[in-house]
């Protein structure tokens, strides 16, 4: 009688939870639903209070609509050049990783610069009806972008350190799916907020 050893038999590999992409799907979930409530309060007090809402004694709008277009116009770029780091780390091409990650975060600090000049020139006071809904919303837009930006430095860092590759993109994957969500909630209130006024 002959005493075999079965051939040890690999256990098979499963594919990678994607713990970071469904978390920051959730993230972006409650701040566009927060974002988005603000919106809904603004629309219905400007409602409300119509043909009083944004207008200096002169009748006319006291914001004017080409430094929100260039905010758009900024966070599209912006969004071109996440969607180029996703592109680039899924094909294991850090140097263009990097150089997309690092266009992103100046195009996003751009647009926070751009945020604070647009509050000084239309300087929208407190005390009229529709100052604390307009600091709230524009406010909330600026924190949400300086997340997406502290979020997209994070995963920079951690593909730097060469902790993501085309086998684990996903947290790249997951700033991008933050930045657009970002993107996506100034449009709405680029339309609005600045558009319709």
């Amino acid at each position: 009688m002959s005493l075999t050893i079965p051939a040890q038999v690999t256990p098979p590999i499963l594919p990678r939870r994607r713990q970071l992409l469904f978390g920051t799907a959730f993230a972006a979930v409650a701040v566009s639903m927060f974002l988005l409530t603000l919106v809904g309060m603004y629309l219905s007090t400007r409602h409300a209070n119509l043909g009083h809402w944004l207008a200096t004694g002169e009748g006319k709008n006291i914001i004017p609509l080409t430094q929100p277009v260039m905010q758009l116009t900024t966070l599209i770029l912006s969004a071109v050049m996440m969607q180029w780091a996703v592109w680039a780390i899924a094909r294991n091409e850090r140097g263009q990783t990097f150089l997309a990650l690092g266009i992103t975060v100046l195009l996003g600090l751009a647009f926070l610069n751009q945020s604070t000049f647009l509050w000084d020139q239309a300087a929208v006071k407190m005390s009229q009806p529709e100052g604390p809904l307009f600091y709230a919303i524009t406010g909330g837009q600026f924190a949400i972008t300086i997340g997406a930006l502290a979020f997209v430095i994070l995963m920079a860092f951690r593909a730097l350190g060469g902790q993501f590759s085309s086998r684990h993109p996903d947290g790249i994957s997951a700033a991008a799916l933050f930045w657009h969500v970002n993107l996506a909630l100034y449009s709405v209130v680029w339309y609005a907020v600045y558009v319709t006024k």
